[in-house]
């Protein structure tokens, strides 16, 4: 396992996975630079560092750190969706806010809830990192993480990083008596659900 602690800055660590409603979606990579957009905005309201992130058509991981005593990841997450939503809008694109009504019969492109885990260690940090960027091998997307240009995965290559096995990663909330990885809403406030 790769060695990452100098991408690690002081706050509270999550890793994260958000979805597209529509898992036969492609709006994620095909308006890649409308997604990034919105993650730059939310990065203004509320700061953030963004540690690793992978895109793939219908949904995203992301490994965030916040700054220290802050943990509203709901809000940020809640901007993130809103703004890549009416970036696809006032672009006229398919999938925007009030396109066409798809399944909920709403125009929603987003699933309600989004899934957070909160990284303990340095050791949950680095196979998360691995896992995260070696995620569109595993959905059949590419031979190997280095093929796929949605990831942060060509950052750390720059900075001396091997790119991840693909040996099978042990997830942290899949191992016997640990915590697990919740489903929590977007909401203001940072109202959470737990499933």
């Amino acid at each position: 396992m790769t060695h990452y602690r100098d991408n690690r800055v002081p706050g509270a660590t999550f890793f994260f996975t958000v979805r597209l409603l529509d898992r036969e979606s492609t709006l994620l990579t095909d308006h890649f630079s409308a997604f990034g957009e919105a993650m730059r905005q939310a990065r203004i309201r509320k700061p953030f560092h963004v540690d690793a992130w992978v895109v793939l058509p219908d949904h995203a991981h992301a490994i965030w750190t916040l700054p220290p005593g802050d943990h509203d990841c709901a809000m940020r997450w809640r901007a993130v969706k809103i703004a890549f939503s009416k970036a696809l809008h006032k672009a006229c694109l398919p999938g925007g806010a009030r396109a066409a009504a798809n399944a909920t019969g709403d125009g929603t492109i987003w699933e309600r809830h989004y899934r957070d885990y909160r990284i303990g260690d340095d050791a949950e940090y680095a196979a998360l990192v691995d896992y995260l960027h070696a995620n569109p091998v595993r959905h059949g997307h590419c031979a190997r993480p280095e093929e796929w240009p949605w990831s942060s995965l060509h950052r750390f290559v720059a900075a001396g990083c091997p790119p991840p096995s693909l040996a099978q990663v042990a997830l942290p909330w899949m191992r016997t008596g640990t915590r697990t990885m919740r489903h929590a809403s977007a909401t203001p406030a940072g109202l959470h659900d737990q499933p």
